[in-house]
This record gives structure tokens, C-alpha cells and sequence, in this order.
């Protein structure tokens, strides 16, 4: 395993982040062990959760899982560096969600109880607290209106200083190391990164965005802001949920996996072809790709079988030349480069 710092840290993790979303819901607790054991063997030391994983409200189903493998010591908690999430919604109170400081506080202390630890090293942002829109609306998580919307007179963002306030306690109080934040603006990462200089806070060292060959929007604006303020960049999805893993190959047949592949089906194709003249599996060279970026931290990969887990090690060491990446460039173009020169003079 290769490591790197985390964004402008101090802190050394590995160049692969394990992500445990799928440990509970498609993942059983003794596979999930496994794989986090195997994971470890690996030289994998960093390890990424959210309170809302496991998808059953307030429970912290996957938290649990996590805690209960730190708990059979070993020095299994000592070895990790971990990360947890706060911000979606945890229960049907009006205050079971968002960045409040009363929020964040209590969902660190619920979060440390799940996971049987003392502290959280990377305390991350879930998403940007807009009040009840965006990440927070009944569209992603699927709960009847009634249940997940606060009255309309009280939508409204936190202010960063108390979101800053509130982290600065829990930094205080040892329970948590570092922050983070996740599915940011450029403009939100400025904002947040500036307020935290003005309070004289260390602000976020690392943010988890949306990136991959296929999904590149991140390069307008996300890139280049975590560049300017030191964040090191999480990819989630990093093989576009399983599309630049060989999807052509792997998936035939059925109505979902044709709606999912048509609208890609050429580059798909052209991809898995190159793939194939490098000697490399499509899930690898993915990885690889990100890995290349000099913003990237740690891909997020997020195994349901200890098959998909072994078979990430390999992108560590592949090392694409510029005619690879320029190849790559051609058949999944980026937004042209970053704002405003990717669609302006």
C-alpha cells in the first residue's frame, strides 16, 4: 500500500479510503469483519462511515457494525484512521438534522456510541446545510413529506460560526481530530475555509465529492478550490457505480443494466477496448486515473464482497503515462478545464 497526507494535514492515510456504506444492508456482519481485517492486512488505514448508513433512520446500522470490529481489539481502532458523517436526517424531530451546534453535538456523542470509540479522527459534513432542501428533502431518503420537512418559515442555512463553534468544542473535548465536508461548492469550500482562518480553526482538510472518468463537474470549481485552500479530495463513486468496471462485459442483459449502459454504450466501449490493450481491468484503470491527480487523497472503494475489495489493491501501483491519460481524456471528456476558461475566453 502507498500513503499519502491527507489534503495539508499532518495525518498519513492510505491512497485507498474503505468505504463501509454497503457493511449491513448488502454486506453481512461477518463479511463486513472480514473484509475490514483483510483491509487491514492490506496496509488500509483509512476507513470512512456516515451516520446514516445502514438507511434504517436512526439506527446508525453500519456504525454499529464498525464499533463492534474496533471492539474486538487487536488494535484494530488504534490502526484506523476514521471518518463519520453528520448533517442527514437521524430521526423525525425538527432537530434530527442539519449543522445546528445542537445537532452536531449530539449526533457526535450518538455517533461515538455506535462506534465504540473515544474519538472521531475526520468529523465530516454530510452535505451543506441549505435547511430542508437538497440533501436533506424527502427525495433522497425517501420519507413522506410530513415526516422530513420542517415549516417553511424556518428553512434557512447555519451559520458557519456556529457550525465552526461547534466543532471547535468537540476538538476541545478530544472527541473529534479533524473536519471535513462532503458534496460542496467551490464556493461553499471558500466560505467555510475563510471563516475558519477568521476564528483562527485549522477549517477542513479534506472534502468527499462526486468524481470520476464519467461524472467530471467537480474540475470547474470543487478541484481547483481545494487546491487553493489544501483540502485533499475523497472520491465517492469512483467507478461511476459500477459503470466503469467493466459494465459492458459484466452486464448483457436486462432492462436495467441496458438503461444504464446505452446512454454510454460508445465510450463505454472504447473504454473497455483500451482497457484491454493496457492488460488492466476497467475498475482498476478508473482508480488509477484518480489516483493521478495530485488533489486526490484516497478514492472511496466500497466493496459488498471481498472479491471487489482485493481487486481495488492493484490501482495503487498502476501508474498511467500521458498518452494514457490524454486516451482517457478523449473518450470521457472533463468540462474543459476549470471555471471560468472551461466555457469562457
Amino acid at each position: 500500500m502507498k500513503y499519502a497526507h491527507l489534503g495539508r494535514s499532518g495525518v498519513v492515510v492510505s491512497r485507498l479510503c474503505l468505504g463501509t456504506m454497503n457493511f449491513g444492508p448488502e454486506t453481512s456482519e461477518q463479511d463486513s469483519f472480514a473484509m475490514m481485517d483483510a483491509a487491514l492486512d492490506a496496509g488500509i488505514n483509512f476507513f470512512d462511515s456516515a451516520n446514516v448508513y445502514g438507511w434504517k433512520i436512526g439506527e446508525g446500522l453500519t456504525e454499529q457494525i464498525v464499533g463492534r470490529w474496533f471492539a474486538q481489539g487487536g488494535g484494530r481502532r488504534e490502526k484506523v484512521v476514521l471518518t463519520t458523517k453528520v448533517c442527514c436526517p437521524m430521526g423525525f424531530g425538527p432537530n434530527d438534522r442539519g449543522l445546528s451546534a445542537l445537532h452536531i453535538r449530539r449526533s457526535c456523542d450518538e455517533s461515538l456510541q455506535r462506534l465504540k470509540t473515544d474519538h472521531i479522527d475526520v468529523y465530516i459534513w454530510h452535505h451543506i446545510d441549505r435547511g430542508d432542501e437538497g440533501a436533506l428533502g424527502k427525495s433522497m431518503w425517501k420519507l413522506p413529506q410530513r415526516e422530513m420537512l420542517r415549516p417553511p418559515h424556518l428553512k434557512h442555512e447555519t451559520p458557519w460560526d456556529e457550525i465552526w463553534q461547534a466543532m471547535d468544542v468537540l476538538v476541545q473535548q478530544g472527541k473529534i481530530i479533524y473536519a471535513g465536508s462532503s458534496n460542496f461548492a467551490g464556493w461553499n469550500i471558500a466560505q467555510c475555509c475563510e471563516r475558519a482562518m477568521q476564528r483562527h480553526s485549522l477549517g477542513p482538510i479534506c472534502e468527499q465529492s462526486k468524481y470520476s472518468l464519467n461524472c467530471r463537474a467537480v474540475e470547474l470549481e470543487v478541484v481547483p478550490a481545494c487546491h487553493e485552500y489544501g483540502l485533499g479530495i475523497i472520491p465517492y463513486s469512483p467507478v461511476g457505480g459500477g459503470l466503469l468496471g467493466g459494465a459492458l462485459a459484466k452486464h448483457t442483459a436486462g432492462r436495467r443494466a441496458r438503461l444504464d449502459i446505452e446512454p454510454f454504450r460508445k465510450q463505454l466501449e472504447a473504454y473497455e477496448k483500451f482497457c484491454r490493450e493496457l492488460g488492466e481491468e476497467p475498475a482498476t484503470v478508473a482508480l488509477a486515473w484518480l489516483l493521478a491527480n495530485p488533489v486526490v487523497t484516497a478514492p472511496i472503494i466500497g466493496p459488498r464482497t471481498m472479491e471487489q475489495l482485493t481487486g481495488s489493491y492493484r490501482a495503487v501501483d498502476l501508474t498511467l503515462d500521458k498518452a494514457a491519460i490524454a486516451k482517457l481524456d478523449e473518450i470521457w471528456p472533463g468540462p474543459g478545464g476549470q471555471a471560468p476558461e472551461a466555457y469562457a475566453w
